[in-house]
């Protein structure tokens, strides 16, 4: 290792993201399926945002907060797909160091918004069950907005100082991100600093933040389970439950990639690279892609609203044609 006094200390103007390492050959291939879940994420966020804004009926506080949901995928999956396909389609790796800091400030913010969003849902569904004579006293819109504004507060405050904590780091070695986008601690590993308080600002904003979400959403439906089996009518508790299961469902399609990335960095030493990268890009496709469609099939108002809008559109052509 080179001695300290003799490293030439630099803030790299660019960076160049590789991708996945290793799979330069099959990278094309590998582009074909995120190019699909990215159309699928983006036409299915985007039509259910379209059916949620043009139906008033629609404007209760469960599909208010499913706007947000969408919303926040919408901004994941067009912060970090578009340049990935670059990437993987024209060795377009090359990003400036603003840039790089702006997608991963957008990533890390959108996260959390995204539990935070899943916890304000698991609320709603608490008081919709728990308490259902006041749901409509509680979640008044201008609740629901002040909900929001504190969901981009919170996430904003959080991940604000890794800005800070990354243009403090001094690099010498490369410049190249072994990733196909910008990340905290992949950012930081390229420092020639140390990075122990980088390090450790992320977990504790993972305890305090995905961590705590995760708590309360599991203690929120403890408590709804509980008011649900005590119902004495069977048809009541399956209503109940097909209330709950789709947000369960997002809820699972969150957090399971999320712990399970977590769990395979632990044992990094024998998993090959490209799969950790490939774990780790499960944050940014998979909820975006099948959160419209869960919500889509098994909401009964809202699919209904979309095969309408499928007839009169065919409809409409027959008669143009």
């Amino acid at each position: 290792m080179m001695p300290v006094e003799n490293q030439t200390f630099f803030i790299p103007e660019t960076f160049i993201l590789a991708g996945f390492p290793g799979t330069e050959e099959s990278q094309v291939w590998i582009s074909i399926p995120f190019c699909v879940m990215y159309i699928v994420a983006v036409f299915g966020n985007s039509l259910l945002l379209f059916i949620i804004g043009t139906e008033r009926s629609l404007h209760e506080p469960m599909y208010l907060f499913l706007s947000m949901l969408a919303v926040a995928d919408l901004v994941l999956s067009t912060t970090t797909v578009p340049k990935m396909l670059a990437v993987f389609w024209f060795r377009a790796g090359e990003i400036s160091f603003a840039a790089c800091l702006t997608q991963m400030f957008f990533i890390h913010v959108t996260f959390i918004s995204e539990s935070a969003i899943l916890l304000a849902m698991a609320f709603d569904r608490y008081v919709a069950i728990c308490n259902p004579l006041r749901y409509t006293t509680v979640l008044t819109k201008p609740v629901i907005g002040k909900m929001g504004l504190a969901i981009v507060t919170r996430s904003f405050c959080l991940i604000f100082p890794l800005v800070f904590l990354i243009t403090r780091l001094k690099f010498c070695r490369t410049n190249i991100l072994p990733h196909p986008y910008c990340q905290h601690m992949g950012i930081a590993r390229l420092a020639c600093d140390n990075v122990t308080m980088n390090f450790w600002y992320g977990v504790a904003m993972a305890i305090l933040a995905i961590g705590l979400d995760a708590v309360l959403i599991a203690v929120s439906y403890v408590l709804i389970l509980r008011a649900v089996f005590r119902l004495h009518s069977n048809d009541a508790r399956l209503k109940a439950l097909r209330t709950c299961g789709s947000h369960i469902c997002v809820i699972s399609m969150f957090y399971t990639p999320s712990f399970f990335s977590s769990f395979a960095h632990q044992y990094g030493h024998i998993i090959p690279g490209y799969i950790l990268n490939l774990l780790a890009n499960l944050y940014v496709l998979i909820p975006p892609m099948f959160n419209p469609i869960i919500y889509g099939v098994t909401t009964k108002e809202i699919l209904k609203r979309v095969i309408n809008l499928f007839y009169h559109c065919c409809s409409r052509r027959l008669v143009l044609s």
